[in-house]
C-alpha cells in the first residue's frame, strides 16, 4: 500500500501547502491594516504506525495557524488627535452594538480587546474605530477631576459643559506717567494733573468715603486716567467688565509726594448718589526713581458688585515693581499686565488622546478638562485569544480572563501599523510555491508507478 500512502500524503501536502498559501495571502493583503497581526502556519508530521521504529514510515502533514498577537506593529505619527496607540503590552477595550434605538446604539455588555486605535467621534458623540467598534473608557467627574468608578463604559462626549469659576485673583502690572494727561491737565496750570477733592460733592479719595457718586461722574473722568479693564465672573460664570482708573492726588511738584489711588467701576449707570466708581483704599506712594515706597504688591478688593453683580472678595495681585511712575510722552497709563482666573460655563469643542491615555476636552472657555481615562488590559497568553474580523479579539479558557493594568502605555495621536513583514512573507510564498510543486510532482511520479505496475499486470 506504499504508492497510494504516497498519493494520500501528497495529497495531504498539497492541502497544507494551500492553507499556508491563504495564510500568507492574508499577511500582505493586511500589511497596510492598523494594528493588523499576521498570521504564521505551523506544520505537524502524521505518523502512521506501528509500534515498532524500524516499520515507521514517512506520513502525511497537517498545518494550522500559529498566531503573533505579541509581536508589536511599527508606531507611527497619525493626524488625528483622537488617534491612539499603544506602545508595548495591552488591549483597548471595545464594543459593537447589538442593535440601534433610531441612532442610539443599544449594546448587550460583551466586550471585545482590541489594539486598533484609529477612532473618530461619530455624530452621538461615541468614539467609534474603523471596523465600527465603540471605545470603552472610565469617565471622569470633570468638576473634581477623580474617576467616576472603575467599570470602564462606552465613552460618549456630547453636549459636555465645562462649570464655570468664580474670578478671586487679578495680575496686575501698569506703568503710570509721572504726569497725567487728564482732560483738566494743563501744562501752564499748576496742579492740573492731580484730582482735587473739592471739585466733587462727595470727597473720593481714601481720606473722604472713598467712593464716586453718580452726580460726580463727569468730573471723576475729567481728573483721572484709565487703568485698563478686565473681563471677570461670578460664581454662575456670568461675565462683568471690570473698569479701573488712576488718579493722581498729590505730587512732588506740589510739595507732597507722588501719590495715586486706583479705582474701579460698580454701576455704569449710576446717577445722584448711587456710587458709580470704589476706591481700592491704597495710596499709592512712589520715590524719585518711579518705584512703589512702600511696596505694595496685593491689593483686597471686598464685596466688590458690578452693574448689581456680586462678584464676592477679589485679590489684585502685583509682582514687585510690577507698579511703577515713569514719564510717558502721552501721559498715560502704560497696562503691561492684566488676566484674572476665572471663566465662565463652556461647550465641548474638541478631544484629543494624552500620551497617559487621559482624553482632555477642549472648552469654549478655554479650559482644558480630562473627561475620561483608557483603561488597558492584558492576558496570561494572549495569542490563544480568538481573532474576530476587524481586529478585535475575545478571551477564551486558553488566553484566560482580561487582567486590568497592562504595563503598556497609550501613546496620543498614533497608530499601530501592521507587523507584517513583507520580506518574510514573500520568501515564505516562493517556499510554499516549491513546496506545493513538490507535491504534485509525487502525485506524477506515484501515478507513473501505478501505470508501469498495471503495465505488468497485462
Amino acid at each position: 500500500m506504499g504508492l497510494f500512502d504516497a498519493l494520500t500524503n501528497s495529497v495531504s501536502g498539497l492541502q497544507a501547502q494551500a492553507y499556508a498559501m491563504q495564510n500568507i495571502s492574508g499577511n500582505i493583503a493586511n500589511s497596510q491594516t492598523i494594528a493588523y497581526k499576521s498570521i504564521d502556519t505551523s506544520f505537524e508530521d502524521l505518523l502512521p504506525g506501528s509500534q515498532v521504529a524500524s516499520q515507521q514510515v514517512g506520513g502525511g502533514v497537517y498545518a494550522s495557524s500559529l498566531t503573533t498577537n505579541s509581536l508589536q506593529g511599527q508606531i507611527q505619527t497619525a493626524a488625528s488627535p483622537t488617534d491612539m496607540a499603544i506602545n508595548g503590552d495591552g488591549y483597548l477595550i471595545v464594543q459593537s452594538p447589538a442593535s440601534f434605538n433610531g441612532t442610539t446604539p443599544v449594546f448587550s455588555g460583551a466586550t471585545s480587546y482590541t489594539r486598533r486605535g484609529d477612532f473618530q467621534l461619530n455624530a452621538s458623540g461615541y468614539l467609534v474605530n474603523g471596523a465600527g467598534y465603540y471605545l470603552e473608557g472610565i469617565p471622569i467627574d470633570p468638576t473634581t477631576g477623580v474617576a467616576a468608578g472603575t467599570t470602564a463604559e462606552p465613552l460618549q462626549f456630547q453636549s459636555t459643559l465645562s462649570s464655570p469659576s468664580p474670578t478671586t485673583q487679578i495680575n496686575y502690572s501698569v506703568n503710570l506717567p509721572a504726569t497725567p494727561q487728564t482732560n483738566n491737565y494743563s501744562s501752564s496750570v499748576a496742579k492740573s494733573e492731580l484730582l482735587n477733592p473739592s471739585d466733587f460733592k462727595t470727597d473720593p479719595t481714601v481720606s473722604g468715603t472713598g467712593t464716586v457718586t453718580g452726580a460726580d461722574v463727569t468730573t471723576f473722568m475729567n481728573e483721572s486716567i484709565a487703568g485698563g479693564s478686565v473681563t471677570v465672573y461670578d460664581a454662575q460664570g456670568t461675565p462683568e467688565n471690570l473698569q479701573i482708573r488712576w488718579a493722581k492726588i498729590a505730587s512732588v511738584a506740589s510739595g507732597g509726594t507722588d501719590t495715586w489711588e486706583m479705582f474701579y467701576q460698580t454701576d455704569s449707570s449710576a446717577t445722584g448718589t448711587q456710587v458709580a466708581w470704589q476706591n481700592a483704599g491704597v495710596d499709592f506712594k512712589f520715590d524719585s526713581t518711579g518705584q512703589l515706597n512702600p511696596p505694595v504688591t496685593s491689593i483686597s478688593l471686598n464685596n466688590v458688585t458690578i452693574n448689581g453683580d456680586s462678584l464676592g472678595n477679589l485679590t489684585v495681585s502685583s509682582p514687585s515693581g510690577g507698579i511703577t511712575q515713569f514719564a510717558t510722552t502721552g501721559g498715560q497709563a502704560t497696562v503691561n499686565n492684566i488676566q484674572q482666573n476665572g471663566y465662565g460655563a463652556g461647550q465641548l469643542q474638541s478631544i484629543a488622546v494624552g500620551q497617559n491615555g487621559i482624553i482632555t476636552g477642549t472648552f469654549s472657555n478655554g479650559q482644558n478638562v480630562n473627561l475620561a481615562e483608557i483603561p488597558l488590559v492584558h492576558f496570561n497568553s494572549e495569542d490563544n485569544l480568538q481573532s474576530l474580523s476587524g481586529g478585535v479579539y475575545q478571551a477564551t479558557d486558553g488566553s484566560g480572563a482580561a487582567i486590568f493594568g497592562a504595563s503598556g502605555k497609550i501613546v496620543g495621536q498614533s497608530l499601530e501599523g501592521s507587523n507584517t513583514d513583507i520580506a518574510t512573507e514573500f520568501t515564505r510564498l516562493i517556499v510554499t510555491q516549491q513546496a506545493y510543486s513538490a507535491n504534485t510532482k509525487v502525485i506524477t511520479t506515484a501515478n507513473q508507478m501505478s501505470q508501469d505496475l498495471m503495465n505488468v499486470l497485462r
